[in-house]
This record gives C-alpha cells, structure tokens and sequence, in this order.
C-alpha cells in the first residue's frame, strides 16, 4: 500500500497565516507544511484541504483515479471547493467499515475528541491508522494488531502513541509518522529529536511512503542523561521524552520531605505534569531496578541519590571520608554505572549541573560537586545520549 502525504502540518498549515511566531518566521520552504492530507494508492484521499490538486501534481500524482474521499476532523473557516471529478467527501460513522472496490478496507475509528480516525486495510493485507489533529482512540484496544504505519498528533497528543503502544497496536516495526505539525515545537533538528525519542519521524510534504517498509523507523534511545541547571526545564525535557510511553515508571529520589512546603509544591507539580498512566517510586536504591526488565524508567534525580550515597558512607566528615568513606562512595557509582551499561530498559535520568558556576565556600559543598561531577561523566558514559538544558532549549552532547 503506498501513501502520499499531500501535506503534514496543522489545519492552519505551517507557517499560519499572520503569526509573527519564530517557529513560522522559520518555516519556510521545506520546512513549510500545508495541512494534513493523505492519498492512498491513488484511490483513496483521507481529509480535502485546499490545494491538494495542485500538491498531487507536485508529488508527480493525479487525483482523478480517487474513488473515495473521507473526513476526519471539522474544517473551520470557508468551505473547501470540490475539485472537478472528485467525489463528494464524506465521515464513515465510528465502528463501522467501508469496502471500496478498490479491496481497501476502512473502518472508522472512535476518538476522545471530536474526529474520526480510519483504519485502513490495503489490498495485500498491510494496514495503517490515521488519527485526526488534536485526538487520541477512545478504545484502542479493540485495534486487531500491530499497524505497519500510524499517522497521527504525536508532538500534540502523545498520549495517543502511549495508549496504541499499550494495546500493542503499535510495535518496534511500525512507522511512526508525525502530521498536523504546528507551530509549538521549532522545525528542523529539534522537531527531529524530539520525534526520534518517540520512536517517530517526520517526513516534506509530498512525501510518498510505503506501509510495512520499516527501515527508516527510528531507534528509540536507550540510555540518556539530561543535565541542566535550576529551573533549566531539564525535568520537563525528561518527561517529554517519554510521553508517547505507557507504564512508564518515575522514580524519585528525593523523597517527601515532610513539612518542607516549598519542596511539597515542587513534588505537587511535577505529578501534575505527569501521565495518569505513569507509576511513581520513591527509592534510591536504583540498580536493583536496573537489572529488573520492566516498562521504561525516568529517574529524578542522580543529584539527589548522590546526596543519599554520601549520607551514607559519611562523606560529610573528613575522618570517614578518609577512613574508607571515599572508597565506598567510588563502589556504589561504580555498581550504578555498571547496571546502566547492562540494562535491558529504556532509562532516562536527570542531573544537576552544578561545576560551572560559583566555587562553593564550604568543604562538604565543593567535595559534593566534585562528586556529582564525576558522577555525571560516569553515568553518560554508558548512555547513548546526553543532553544539556539551558534556558528550556536542549543541546546535544552525545547522539543525535
């Protein structure tokens, strides 16, 4: 089954129209994307937008040999013209199917928003969804099967991609497509990363792709740290990157605190930003959990387990720190990086990078940032990528 994507961004398009956004300032030539519109085989057209003639023409496509056309979403503003020959569009009622004499198959797809997703079956058996902007299935569970390609809101609803995974309508082998691109995340590399930590891509509009041809999926990364300073957004950064997960389990090591009112409104809204699909543990004690295989952890944060490790072996205290307390310390983030290396799970882990600013005036303050600074470097070692937050914007230092 082959697919052209006539377009891949938002209802408005990208740019928008009159938005003096940098994100629209920015997106201009390949980066442009009219609004989303699929052609399947030639025969099906999945949403009419305006232009899509004239953008088939340009995929070196006609639509005059399409037989059906179908609606997923409501189109705000004026009604979009009817080209000549083509078919009047049309919403298949949810749940139910639509045989083309083409031998596609369609089913309408329940959403939690107003839409309709389609199910497509093609001809040879090969299947894909495509879901409309803003929506996620109301039941994705009654999906019969991994799909070989799923169009849909990754960056604007990943809890869709989440729910799909957890029903096992999508796997390592299906191809992830991003469409209804808006504005809210800049284009070029930064859309690029943060679809691949989905195990997603985008792809130009015009762009013909086949269903069940898997070899540019991207590999969802294995390892990754995530530095940052105070309220850098490096926690956010993290939680963004497992978003379209289910089961995800967030471990916090910082504990409660109990009657610290200023760490209780942090914990408040970092749960708050969280999936209601997510679990929470409150442990230090990470390389168990390491070793376990399980759903993919985010750990938050080495900063505070460091803080834990020295409580421990007594590195406050220069007798104990000499007296074997620098040993022990050195052990147990020797066990911690050795259980990142042979980690079967998906891991991210967040640290405070705190060598770059003001030498601290005591000694226990600059021993723990030399601590945590070693730490760090061991930690990224055995991870696949490493990211630095600054001011909200990710920069890579290792990986893509």
């Amino acid at each position: 089954m082959e697919l052209t994507l006539l377009g891949t961004g938002a209802p408005a398009g990208l740019p928008r129209p009159d938005c003096p956004c940098a994100s629209c300032a920015t997106a201009h030539g390949a980066q442009a994307r009219a609004a989303t519109a699929l052609l399947v085989d030639g025969t099906l057209l999945l949403d009419l937008t305006p232009g899509a003639v004239l953008a088939a023409a340009r995929a070196g496509h006609s639509l005059g040999g399409v037989r059906q056309v179908l609606l997923t979403h409501p189109h705000d503003g004026p009604p979009v013209e009817i080209p000549a020959g083509l078919p009047q569009p049309a919403r298949v009622p949810d749940g139910r199917e639509l045989a083309l004499l083409t031998g596609h198959r369609v089913r309408a797809v329940p959403m939690d928003a107003p839409g309709t997703g389609y199910a497509v079956t093609g001809p040879d058996g090969e299947r894909l969804l495509y879901l409309p902007p803003g929506a996620a299935p109301a039941a994705p569970g009654e999906a019969p099967g991994v799909y070989g390609m799923v169009l849909a809101d990754v960056l604007g609803r990943p809890d869709a991609l989440a729910r799909l995974r957890a029903a096992g309508a999508v796997g390592p082998t299906t191809d992830v497509v991003a469409v209804h691109l808006d504005h809210d995340v800049p284009p070029g590399a930064e859309l690029r990363r943060r679809l691949a930590a989905a195990g997603a891509r985008a792809v130009p509009d015009g762009s013909t792709l086949v269903v069940g041809a898997y070899e540019d999926v991207p590999d969802v990364p294995r390892r990754t740290l995530v530095l940052g300073g105070a309220r850098s957004g490096k926690s956010a950064e993290a939680e963004r990157r497992l978003e379209a997960f289910p089961d995800v389990l967030y471990v916090a090591t910082g504990g409660t605190r109990n009657g610290d009112g200023e760490w209780a409104a942090r914990v408040h809204a970092h749960r708050e930003r969280r999936p209601g699909s997510w679990r929470t543990a409150e442990t230090c004690d990470l390389v168990p959990l390491l070793k376990d295989d399980g759903p993919p952890l985010l750990i938050d944060c080495l900063s505070l387990w460091l803080t834990d490790a020295m409580d421990a072996v007594g590195a406050w205290d220069d007798a104990e720190w000499a007296g074997g307390g620098e040993r022990e310390l050195r052990t147990r983030v020797g066990e911690l990086a050795e259980a990142v290396r042979h980690t079967r799970r998906t891991v991210v882990a967040v640290s405070n990078e705190v060598g770059s600013g003001i030498v601290p005036a005591t000694a226990s303050g600059r021993r723990y940032r030399d601590e945590l600074g070693r730490l760090n470097a061991a930690f990224a070692a055995e991870c696949e990528h490493v990211l630095l937050v600054v001011a909200g914007q990710a920069l890579p230092l290792k990986g893509a």
